[in-house]
């Protein structure tokens, strides 16, 4: 398995304001193997974001001998695939078939997309979807990015994030199966599932469907977002989620997602997860 860091990770990096060559340097001195990178809408990596950039991305990687390991979005919490206004679902397929190019002009297999909300726990004024619409609104918009997902031989890794939808791994299997395509799969979170199960099940129920991995750790006294902590700090049995990992033979990046932003964070997180790699 390979050590991987959020570009929101760094400093201004949730802002997008973080130079995306001083990221892959400071990955590298912290003993990274990659950054996943993430675009907004302006920024380090914009809507507005062409292949010539992205050809100057992928030289200065290859300048500070790292790589990038996938591509993900926090758009998708202002521009719903499942949300009740039209336009703003087209918009957000929009953003899928933007996510899906830039990471075909970066030489990327993965990109995390969050399949739609029921609710968004940290938005206090939105108005919660029923569960059935936003699970056939989810399947209405997937579809019309499928083919592009296939033709630009790019994965649509659907995370299982706090949105109150797809909450099992038996649902989460059944979803993506229901596409019966292999550009369909699953960007596992590790920490997002402990709230309501155990990381080492949805490993085994899902396997090969698991293209990339997200690395947090979460104390469940607190059951709330705040419950996010330093890797090896929480309640998550690492030594049973690799045991998972392993008998699944999943060997790819994972890609830890720490925020906010502190000035040993990097380190810290590099040395734990070489802790966890070891188990």
């Amino acid at each position: 398995m390979k050590k991987s860091i959020s570009y929101w990770s760094f400093e201004g990096g949730l802002e997008g304001k973080k130079n995306i060559n001083e990221c892959f340097r400071e990955a590298k001195f912290a003993g990274f193997d990659a950054v996943e990178l993430c675009l907004g809408e302006t920024g380090a990596l914009g809507l507005d974001t062409t292949e010539k950039k992205c050809r100057q991305i992928l030289k200065d990687a290859k300048e500070a001998n790292i790589k990038i390991s996938s591509l993900a979005t926090g758009l998708y919490w202002d521009y719903s695939l499942t949300d009740p206004d039209p336009l703003i679902r087209e918009k957000a397929v929009d953003i899928t078939k933007k996510l899906l190019q830039i990471a075909n002009w970066l030489k990327l297999d993965t990109v995390l997309v969050v399949p739609g909300a029921v609710d968004v726990f940290f938005k206090p004024d939105f108005n919660p979807v029923a569960y059935d619409i936003v699970y056939k609104r989810s399947m209405e918009s997937l579809k019309k990015v499928v083919p592009l997902a296939a033709k630009l031989k790019v994965t649509i890794g659907i995370e299982n994030v706090w949105n109150k939808f797809l909450l099992s791994p038996l649902e989460m299997k059944q979803f993506i199966d229901s596409f019966k395509s292999k550009y369909v799969g699953v960007y596992f979170d590790v920490g997002n599932v402990l709230l309501l199960g155990y990381p080492q099940h949805w490993i085994e129920i899902l396997g090969s469907r698991i293209k990339k991995v997200h690395f947090k750790d979460f104390k469940k006294s607190f059951g709330t977002a705040e419950g996010f902590c330093d890797l090896t700090e929480g309640d998550i049995n690492w030594k049973e989620v690799m045991k998972s990992f392993k008998k699944i033979k999943y060997n790819g990046y994972c890609t830890a997602e720490m925020m906010p932003y502190r000035p040993d964070l990097l380190e810290k997180t590099s040395a734990a997860m070489g802790r966890i790699f070891s188990l």
